[in-house]
């Protein structure tokens, strides 16, 4: 009998399980082994910082961030007081999962396929890996952290069929030895181009000897590997080698409800927090795989199920005003090419650059500057009614 059995081995998985783990409880996660996610890897200063990352794990700093609209304009923006860190989610995922078994949590390979009760408890039942038998593990709370569209949240917590995807793409590639006119090492650029994705965006981010190139969207009848050839034609990368190929869905809402209000909480991706526009998922997972632990710790503490519903609120109390703002921009500026030029013209203000780096750095709305920031709104409203012209900037 365990406290808790986690299953998934991600980052929000691991995060939960070392943080249990190192409380007292007794705790066991199930990695499905060999599954690497599809993911830019972009990781901020918080993150490192909370969550206590190694500079080892840091395959590249990104000192710029390149805006590139459908006319490809460009707006170069530097990254001040800091830097963007990047990690390979092959190794960063798997450094995450032995720090979770240093720690206490015990790990076992498999795959999750059902939940079932008696008077002995809540059991968790996978297929292991290696021998393709049928194992049961048994808990009294379960953590949920098995990604996008969750076996778990299927079984457990009505609402996640109605949580909105894209689906992402993406190649790692061997990277140039040297920059280049189209990349740069010390630079990821984004790509808002409907030719790209009509409905979100591409991006080259490099790690170091490697980057990742690829797009999402979230429309059916895209072709993802013919947009991200076009990508790394364009980006002077078609002729590198492809060291891998991934794609997965990125969830963009949390759901409304992530507890089953008995013994099961959701974490991370199962929970549908990724951050709307950017689609950013690693600190946020993380954060969610903590406040999962936070719950499932008070409710062991306290045997009240309802603390379960701890999870979300701690998440939304501190993020659900950014999310509430990255999806409203996301709402206003994807739409179309002429919106997302726009967007790309309105990225040349400086406060807006500031601001919006300061945001992702530290996880907060800034509030230092209450002028910029009403000036930033008077020039969004202008940008989004036309009342700006695209080739002014």
């Amino acid at each position: 009998m365990y406290d808790v059995v986690v299953v998934g081995g991600g980052p929000s998985g691991t995060t939960a399980a070392a943080d249990l783990a190192r409380s007292g409880k007794t705790v066991a996660f199930i990695d499905r082994e060999g599954r690497i996610k599809p993911c830019g890897g972009a990781i901020p200063p918080r993150l490192i910082h909370d969550f206590n990352i190694p500079d080892s794990q840091i395959v590249a700093r990104i000192r710029t961030a390149r805006m590139i609209s459908p006319t490809q304009r460009q707006v170069d923006i530097p990254i001040e007081n800091g830097f963007v860190g990047m990690v390979d989610r092959e190794h960063f995922d798997e450094f995450l999962r032995v720090r979770a078994e240093a720690s206490g949590a015990e790990r076992f390979a498999g795959t999750f396929t059902r939940i079932t009760r008696d008077e002995e408890g809540t059991h968790v039942h996978y297929r292991h890996k290696h021998s393709g038998e049928m194992r049961t593990l048994t808990a009294r709370i379960v953590i949920g952290a098995d990604g996008a569209r969750s076996n778990v949240a299927k079984a457990e917590v009505p609402g996640c069929e109605k949580i909105p995807y894209v689906i992402a793409y993406h190649e790692i590639i061997e990277a140039p030895e040297t920059a280049h006119a189209q990349y740069d090492p010390m630079r990821c650029d984004v790509i808002y181009d409907g030719a790209i994705s009509p409905d979100f965006y591409g991006w080259v981010f490099p790690h170091g000897g490697q980057a990742s190139v690829g797009m999402g969207t979230g429309l059916d009848g895209v072709d993802l590997k013919k947009a991200t050839a076009a990508l790394r034609a364009a980006s002077g990368l078609a002729d590198c080698r492809t060291i891998r190929r991934e794609g997965a869905p990125i969830p963009l809402h949390p759901m409304d409800c992530w507890d089953n209000g008995r013994d099961v909480v959701l974490a991370g991706d199962a929970a549908g927090v990724v951050a709307p526009s950017s689609g950013e998922g690693i600190y946020y997972a993380m954060v969610g795989g903590r406040v999962a632990a936070t719950a499932a710790a008070a409710a062991l503490q306290s045997g009240r199920v309802q603390d379960l519903g701890l999870a979300r609120k701690l998440f939304m109390r501190e993020h659900k005003q950014v999310f509430r703002v990255l999806g409203a921009m996301q709402n206003a500026y994807y739409r179309s090419d002429a919106r997302r030029e726009r967007f790309v013209s309105l990225c040349h203000d400086v406060d807006v650059q500031r601001l919006t780096f300061e945001a992702y750095m530290n996880k907060k709305l800034v509030k230092a500057r209450p002028f910029a920031h009403l000036k930033i709104g008077v020039k969004n409203l202008a940008h989004l009614t036309g009342l700006v012209s695209e080739t002014r900037v």
